[in-house]
């Protein structure tokens, strides 16, 4: 499961951000600001400061109680370089990982259509969309485990095998498999 996130990650801080963007609660990539997410979901139960290719970045985490409705963890990444200019306070990516049974693959496909590629590797089903959205499902491809939210990745072939790369590691590491 590791391996497809990566791939969107590798080229955030460098793409230029493309009319369409996948979003979810208000909260989109290389729009939203930190000051938005702040009024719509109040402080994070977490905060950690970190370097991505030497830019300073945030990530906040709100699990517990502090999670939206149906969401046991919600992992939202700011920091992103559009057009030249280091934006800090701006949303880069996000990913939610929803409750046991909260979203199914008829909602996905309701949500937001036809994926442009999808496959199964390790036990696990992808559906990805070109405007940011990679979902991961549980092996029978019907509950969804992840939901990642990045730029729209820009001249990506709707068809053949996945890319090879190598996840990011958002709130220590994987979402945990229920």
């Amino acid at each position: 499961m590791a391996r497809p996130i990566a791939f969107l990650m590798a080229a955030v801080l460098l793409l230029p951000l493309a009319a369409e963007t996948a979003e979810w609660g208000g909260i989109e990539p290389g729009v939203t600001t930190m000051g938005q997410v702040r009024q719509r979901y109040g402080p994070p139960a977490k905060e950690t400061k970190t370097k991505v290719e030497g830019y300073d970045t945030v990530e906040w985490v709100y699990e517990g109680s502090r999670a939206p409705t149906g969401m046991m963890r919600v992992v939202v990444e700011f920091g992103l370089l559009l057009a030249g200019a280091y934006k800090a306070e701006v949303v880069r990516a996000f990913r939610l990982d929803p409750k046991r049974w909260m979203f199914g693959q008829n909602t996905i496909v309701d949500g937001w259509g036809v994926p442009d590629r999808s496959w199964a590797e390790d036990d696990n089903v992808f559906f990805f969309y070109r405007d940011g959205l990679l979902v991961t499902f549980e092996k029978d491809g019907q509950n969804v485990l992840s939901m990642y939210f990045a730029l729209p990745a820009r001249n990506q072939p709707a068809s053949g095998s996945p890319p090879p790369a190598s996840p990011p590691s958002p709130a220590g590491g994987a979402p945990p498999r229920r």
